[in-house]
């Protein structure tokens, strides 16, 4: 017993062997024990560096094995998930807090991801055998390995094909980009949509009958949700992506202050757009142009202000610049080109105008750059 737990202990697997002869097959004999054979699975190449990454990011990983409790202890020991003498949970005991489980039996791996579910966690459960099937199935995502049986795969919502844990981490990555655009995505659509909705409501208001001409709004959703739209799903990740805690799978789309910065937004648009046309209204000035122009290259602003806070290193996201660019100039040409003021019902301005339009716009993208810490403190106020 001393010489197994000592090589369980180096975290191999441990078999005894033993000798025993009978002329009946049908009859055990008396066995004679002729020694034990440890058997050693080494971990692969930059798992712990793995470990340490899904740490980082907020994301608990389990080892959950059907080996000997000190074989599962110097695994997990090895991997950095636990440290020297922490204890480590036998069989289906539901112990959702314990971080390694040994001695569990395939039926005993849904104890353990029911009692994580029933403590709101979501779980992801990786397997490759026949036996992993019904977890793979009960868990939140279940993950197969590439190498595993057909049955696994069958069961699971993922493969992973390389059979390698990293690639995970790596995912996670991706998804949390992918999820920070479509945030980014509707905190510039929505500041835009609040600013047209608040200019057009406050334009009699403060007496001009009519704003923006429909062909004028619907020009600069075109120009603006378009092409410059799409780009910025093209953002990379944010730096320090995987430094972050998981969001609750309860907060809405809108939640972490978002939905107060879309506010922020769309009333700084909106509050630009019809200073600019109340000063040009009173000096004379085409003022519905000078709105339009405003309104448009202001929320192009605002798509080069939520732009991501990549690494240093990380490529640019140039064909956000590109499409911003050539909104712009589409944006500028609707007053200057004799087609396009005949059909948008725009009126020509001067360079110094336009000029003056520019850098009025630019306000909005500015202020929204700014840390959104103080902006959400006035907001309280």
């Amino acid at each position: 017993a001393g010489a197994a737990a000592e090589l369980a202990a180096q975290g191999l697997r441990v078999l005894a062997v033993a000798t025993g002869f009978t002329a009946d097959p049908a009859v055990l004999p008396p066995l004679r024990p002729a020694g034990l054979v440890g058997i050693g699975d080494p971990l692969r190449a930059g798992a712990r560096d793995t470990a340490a990454a899904f740490a980082r990011s907020g994301v608990r990983l389990l080892l959950i094995t059907g080996d000997h409790p000190a074989t599962a202890a110097a695994i997990g020991t090895q991997l950095g998930i636990i440290g020297p003498g922490d204890r480590v949970a036998e069989g289906g005991s539901g112990d959702g807090e314990a971080r390694v489980h040994a001695r569990v039996q395939p039926a005993e791996k849904l104890d353990i991801i029911a009692a994580l579910q029933q403590q709101g966690e979501v779980v992801a459960m990786t397997g490759d055998g026949v036996n992993d099937a019904p977890a793979l199935r009960r868990a939140d995502i279940g993950v197969a390995m590439g190498s595993g049986t057909e049955v696994a795969r069958q069961a699971a919502e993922l493969v992973l094909v390389d059979d390698n844990l990293a690639t995970v981490a790596t995912a996670i990555g991706e998804g949390r980009r992918i999820y920070d655009n479509i945030r980014r995505f509707l905190r510039y659509g929505l500041s835009g949509g609040i600013a047209e909705l608040l200019v057009m409501l406050a334009g009699p208001l403060l007496g001009m009958p009519l704003a923006l001409l429909p062909a004028q709004l619907l020009w600069v959703n075109l120009l603006t949700h378009g092409v410059p739209g799409v780009a910025l799903g093209a953002e990379p990740a944010e730096a320090g992506v995987l430094d972050r805690r998981p969001r609750s799978p309860r907060e809405s789309v809108l939640g972490d202050g978002l939905l107060a910065s879309v506010l922020a937004g769309g009333i700084c648009v909106a509050t630009v757009v019809l200073t600019a046309g109340l000063v040009a209204h009173h000096n004379g000035r085409p003022w519905q142009s000078v709105m339009f122009v405003v309104l448009g290259l202001a929320q192009l602003g605002v798509a080069l202000a939520v732009r991501a806070k990549a690494a240093p290193g990380t490529p640019r996201n140039w064909s956000l610049l590109a499409a911003v660019a050539l909104s712009a100039l589409l944006q500028v040409a609707g007053v200057l080109v004799a087609p396009l003021q005949t059909l948008l019902g725009t009126e020509t301005l001067s360079p110094l105008e336009l000029l003056a339009c520019a850098a009025v716009a630019v306000v909005p993208g500015l202020a929204l750059r700014l840390p959104t810490g103080p902006v959400r403190r006035v907001l309280r106020l």
